[in-house]
C-alpha cells in the first residue's frame, strides 16, 4: 500500500436499479453526511461479463459479516442484474463511488447495512433501499441489495483493483446504453455541483442529485473534479466580456451611493453611468478572478502561469445527463442565476446564496454543453488513478 496517515479507499456500487429509480442522490446523502468521508472519485460503468465473472467469484467470503445464504443472494444479483443480459447482451448502468479516510471500509459497510431475515427499520442504505422478500414457504419472492460495498479493508483493495482494472473498457462516460423512443430529440448537458457544497460532510450533493432526477433523465458520466485555474478561465470565458456590460448598472448605482454619501450632494445618474463605464472593465477582470477563485481556489494572479493547469484545491462534482429535451429540463429545475429570484422548489432557491455562490452550474445549450464537457473532461480516469495511488498497478 501507498497510502498514508492509516487512510483507506472504499467504494459503493449503486445497482442499476437503484439508478433507475432514482434514489442515487439519497444514497449519496447518506454516505456522504453519515460516514464524513471525502468523496474522491466516482465513475459510471457498464459492466461486461468479464469484470462480472470475476467479481462475482470474490463475493462469498468468511469476512461477511451476512451469512453465506445471503452472499449466495448477492453473487446471482451481480450475474443477473449487474451483468449484461443474458438474453440481449445488453450492458447495465452502474455508478461506482470512492471514498477516503480513516477507517473507510467500516464506516461505508456500517452506514450502507448488512441483510437480515426479520429486519425492519430505516437505519441504513440496504433497510431504506434494498428489499430482502420472503414467500408464506419461507422462499425470496424478490431480492434488491441497493449497492454494494466490501465487507473488510483487504477485500476492499482487491475488489478496488479489479474494478480500476476494467475502469478503461468498461466506464467512463457512457454511450448507446438507454434506448429511446423513436424520433425523441436526445441531449446530453453537463452538470457541475459546486464547490460550496463540500465545504463539509453534508447531504447537500446527494439532495441535490435528488432534485434532478425530477426530470427524468438519466446520469451517462460522472466526476469528481478539482479544476485548474485553466480549466476555470476557459470555462467561464464567455462570462467575462458579459461582465463587462452587465455590471455596469450595479457599478453606477454603489458610485452614485458612495460619492453622494462622501460629498454630501446629489450626482447625476447620467455622470455615475460614465464613471461606471470607465470603471467596469477593471471590476469585471477582478470579479473574473473572484469566479476564477471560488471554482478552483485560486485567482490567476495569485498564481504564476506555469501553475494554472494543475488540479485546484475546491472539489466539484461534474455530471452528464441524458434525454430528451435535457438542457431544459436541468435549467428548469436549477432555477435562475440569481438565487433571490428562484422560484420556491428549484435547486438555486433552496441551496443557493448568491449570484456566484448558488450550488450549481448548467448548461445553456446543447453546443455549450459540449463545449463545457469538454473543458470538465468527466470521462477522465480519475478513479483508477486515485487507486494506483494507494494500492499499486491494478493490471
Amino acid at each position: 500500500m501507498k497510502n498514508n496517515n492509516n487512510q483507506q479507499l472504499a467504494y459503493v456500487i449503486v445497482t442499476p436499479y437503484s439508478l433507475s429509480k432514482s434514489r442515487t442522490g439519497g444514497i449519496i446523502s447518506r454516505l456522504i453526511a453519515r460516514t464524513g468521508l471525502e468523496l474522491v472519485a466516482a465513475r459510471m460503468f457498464a459492466p461486461g461479463s468479464k469484470l462480472i465473472s470475476e467479481y462475482s467469484e470474490m463475493i462469498i467470503s468468511s469476512k461477511d459479516p451476512q451469512d453465506k445464504f445471503i452472499q449466495q443472494l448477492i453473487r446471482e444479483y451481480v450475474i443477473d442484474h449487474i451483468g449484461p443480459d443474458q438474453k440481449t447482451g445488453q450492458r447495465r448502468r452502474v455508478m461506482a463511488l470512492l471514498f477516503k479516510g480513516e477507517n473507510a471500509v467500516k464506516k461505508v459497510r456500517e452506514v450502507v447495512g448488512n441483510f437480515q431475515k426479520d429486519r425492519l427499520g430505516g437505519e441504513t442504505i440496504r433497510d431504506t433501499y434494498g428489499d430482502l422478500i420472503f414467500d408464506i414457504n419461507g422462499q425470496v419472492r424478490y431480492f434488491e441489495p441497493a449497492v454494494l460495498a466490501a465487507p473488510d479493508a483487504d477485500e476492499a483493495v482487491q475488489k478496488l483493483k479489479l474494478w480500476a482494472k476494467y475502469s478503461d473498457t468498461d466506464g467512463g462516460v457512457l454511450e448507446n446504453l438507454i434506448k429511446y423512443p423513436e424520433g425523441q430529440k436526445i441531449e446530453r448537458t453537463l452538470v457541475l455541483l459546486k464547490p460550496d457544497n463540500f465545504k463539509f460532510a453534508s447531504g447537500r450533493p446527494g439532495n441535490m442529485i435528488d432534485f434532478f432526477s425530477r426530470t427524468g433523465l438519466y446520469i451517462i458520466g460522472i466526476k469528481v473534479h478539482k479544476m485548474s485555474v485553466s480549466q476555470a478561465m476557459e470555462f467561464y470565458a464567455p462570462v467575462k466580456d458579459v461582465l463587462k456590460t452587465k455590471l455596469i448598472p450595479q457599478i453606477a448605482d454603489h458610485c452614485k451611493n458612495a460619492l453622494e454619501n462622501a460629498f454630501n450632494y446629489s450626482i447625476s445618474h447620467e455622470l455615475c453611468q460614465k464613471i461606471a463605464e470607465i470603471l467596469s472593465p477593471t471590476f469585471a477582470d477582478q470579479q473574473f478572478e473572484n469566479i476564477v477563485k471560488f471554482m478552483s481556489g485560486h485567482k490567476p494572479s495569485e498564481l504564476n502561469q506555469a501553475d494554472w493547469s494543475k488540479p485546484g484545491t475546491e472539489t466539484s462534482i461534474a455530471l452528464i445527463y441524458e434525454g430528451q429535451d435535457a438542457v431544459r429540463k436541468i435549467r428548469d429545475v436549477l432555477g435562475p442565476t440569481d438565487p433571490s429570484k428562484a422560484p420556491p422548489g428549484s435547486i438555486r432557491r433552496e441551496f443557493g446564496q448568491s449570484v456566484m455562490v448558488n450550488a450549481a452550474h448548467a448548461s445553456d445549450s446543447p453546443e455549450n454543453a459540449l463545449r463545457e464537457m469538454k473543458i470538465v473532461n468527466v470521462g477522465e480516469n480519475k478513479f483508477r488513478e486515485i487507486i494506483e495511488e494507494f494500492y499499486g498497478p491494478c493490471s
